[in-house]
């Protein structure tokens, strides 16, 4: 096992946080007071690091790094440090997709499974030749909340992608029905490209995106010759986090410089850079950045999310996990790609782009974090009232399952032969009912840590289905519980008895 170590003191970081690419003065003094803010955050919030890159008419205005990389090696950051994206690797991995569009060898409106192998969606609720290639890339597939980690100095693997898929690739919502954001869709895109293209996902991104694109300092995962470039990913307690991988690495396990991010954000913006080859048509670009109509509290296009925000169009895309907070913004009308990367969890990169749009951009507040209210207190409805039976579905086997949704608004769940659990946080709205409670699915995969199991049941006549995910328990402070475990989604059916 790989021994967890202490980072250094914080001695000697004002050398640090000027550490930044070299540019006019004038170009980084509007940015004079975001830089300020950044070096106050990152000394108050104990924090290693972040990268900032901003572009503006298809040119970089400004770009810099704040603090280390990597504390044990004494590493600066700077504006060509890698950093681990965490979820922006999903529109970097879509603008690979649609590469295979633009060729004609796959079409977003085909079923996915008519590019998968051995293993195939299967659909617990409508038919899955309506989860298209497009539906998995805008998280309406029916697909569940899912994660899946793998450290270093642990003894677990990842399966195979058809094993995975044979495991979890259930739709637990018809395609189209809702919206559910899913990295398991997103190993299924990976998995595609694999696929059709017949290179490895990492082979045909650095092949055919990376490099054309002058994303020099870009991989999947850290890619050979960028190891002592790469910023280490650290911990709420600030401790080093052993290297992790997914069995989805097309949502999750891309590395990028804030530098080749923004070259990546021109892409987008059409701004047509001398030194990139126009690998898709800027008809696909617009097509990646439109949101398909669906329900659900996203805007989501082939990879991005979209909004309005003050009046402006923004498209975006987070990214967050253990060691990781990153934020790329686009605004095409304004022609601003604004990126800022973090190598521990934290809200400093969103602020930080808050700040930076607010800086440019008329319009923008900066508006205060309002305080969570608690949801009303659960009733139970006459739709609910009563006991429910039914199966949770595991890729191993069947567990019974009972709901008992009390008149005084409690509700109790019995899962196989384990105690009664009380459901916490439950509630109905929509016709969904969501809640929570311990107890054990039992397969190898959830046994690994402790978890409790997130209901998420659509009311159907007289049945509740849906997701039954098993999620990590909070544990007492420490490296091992700050580690990010799975999510995975099982279907789960009931009837009222």
């Amino acid at each position: 096992m790989t021994r967890s170590i202490r980072t250094l003191p914080l001695l000697g970081l004002g050398l640090l946080l000027s550490a930044w690419t070299a540019l006019p003065v004038a170009a980084a003094d509007k940015f004079e007071p975001v830089r300020e803010y950044i070096r106050d955050q990152l000394r108050e919030q104990s924090l290693p690091s972040i990268a900032v890159a901003v572009a503006k008419d298809g040119k970089i205005v400004w770009e810099e790094g704040f603090g280390w990389a990597d504390r044990e090696r004494q590493l600066p950051a700077d504006a060509h440090t890698p950093y681990s994206l965490a979820s922006i690797s999903k529109p970097i991995t879509t603008t690979g997709l649609m590469l295979l569009v633009q060729d004609g060898k796959v079409d977003l409106d085909r079923p996915a499974n008519d590019y998968l192998g051995a293993a195939k969606l299967t659909a617990r609720v409508g038919d899955a030749n309506q989860a298209t290639v497009r539906r998995v890339a805008n998280h309406t597939a029916g697909l569940p909340l899912y994660a899946q980690f793998f450290y270093e100095d642990e003894p677990y693997r990842r399966p195979s992608m058809d094993e995975t898929i044979r495991r979890y690739g259930n739709l637990l919502t018809a395609p189209g029905e809702r919206y559910q954001y899913s990295n398991l869709g997103y190993g299924v895109l990976d998995y595609i490209i694999e696929r059709v293209s017949g290179k490895s996902y990492a082979e045909f991104m650095r092949k055919d995106v990376f490099l054309p694109l002058g994303m020099t300092r870009t991989s999947v995962d850290i890619g050979p010759g960028l190891e002592t470039y790469a910023a280490a990913r650290y911990d709420q307690e600030g401790l080093r986090i052993p290297f992790y991988d997914f069995d989805h690495p097309g949502a999750s396990a891309i590395f990028a410089s804030a530098h080749d991010l923004a070259r990546f954000g021109m892409f987008h913006l059409k701004n047509h850079l001398q030194d990139q080859k126009p690998i898709l048509s800027d008809a696909l670009i617009d097509q990646m950045h439109r949101p398909s109509p669906q329900d659900g509290a996203e805007a989501y296009g082939v990879g991005f999310m979209v909004e309005d925000r003050y009046g402006y169009r923004v498209v975006s895309h987070t990214g967050g996990m253990g060691g990781v907070s990153t934020v790329m913004r686009l605004l095409p009308e304004q022609n601003i790609a604004i990126v800022v990367l973090g190598n521990a969890q934290s809200l400093l990169p969103g602020d930080t782009a808050n700040r930076i749009a607010a800086s440019m951009l008329p319009k923008w507040k900066i508006e205060p974090r309002g305080e969570r209210s608690d949801p009303p207190a659960f009733v139970t409805s006459t739709e609910l009232a009563g006991s429910w039976a039914g199966t949770v579905h595991t890729y191993e086997r069947d567990l019974p399952i009972t709901l008992e949704f009390r008149a005084d608004g409690q509700v109790h769940a019995k899962l196989g032969d384990q105690m009664v659990a009380l459901v916490n946080d439950p509630q109905f709205k929509d016709g969904r009912f969501t809640g929570r409670f311990a107890g054990r699915i039992g397969t190898p995969d959830t046994d690994r840590y402790r978890n409790f199991i997130q209901l998420d049941l659509a009311l159907r006549g007289q049945k509740l289905n849906g997701a039954a995910t098993t999620m990590r328990a909070r544990g007492s402070q420490g490296f091992e519980e700050s580690r990010f475990r799975s999510t995975l989604g099982h279907w789960i059916e009931l009837e009222r008895k």
